[in-house]
């Protein structure tokens, strides 16, 4: 069974956020455990840059696995503040520690993320 904590909100393209959905916030974003298990071990990440806009449902970077490479959506819209310089040197790191040390970006919301699912909603998509 893959970890759904029931804090976070989820995308139904497998990113999940963390913090206040409101406009104006600041938001972490990164994938799932379920993602990060599909994908196998991850050996490259290319996350937006800071300041760039991002915008809900579309791609905003890529990930690479021993396996494929696969599309990165940002689950939010906004400009991006932060990304997680230590992926460059261990983008493994997502796959061990998805919903911690393996975030990939934060993002000031431009608009209420209002399209994310909760723990239950998310966890029923992947069963």
């Amino acid at each position: 069974m893959t970890n759904v904590p029931d804090e976070l909100a989820y995308s139904a393209e497998h990113e999940w956020v963390s913090g206040d959905p409101d406009a104006g916030a600041v938001v972490t974003v990164g994938i799932t455990e379920h993602a990060a298990a599909a994908l196998g071990d991850i050996v490259y990440v290319e996350a937006p840059r800071v300041g760039d806009a991002v915008v809900a449902g579309e791609v905003c970077g890529e990930l690479e696995s021993t396996k494929a490479v696969s599309e990165l959506y940002s689950p939010v819209s906004g400009t991006v503040t932060q990304v997680n310089e230590a992926l460059e040197s261990s983008p493994e790191t997502i796959n061990s520690d998805a919903y911690g040390d393996g975030w990939i970006f934060k993002v000031e919301l431009s608009e209420s993320a209002t399209d994310l699912l909760d723990a239950e909603a998310y966890g029923a998509t992947i069963e």
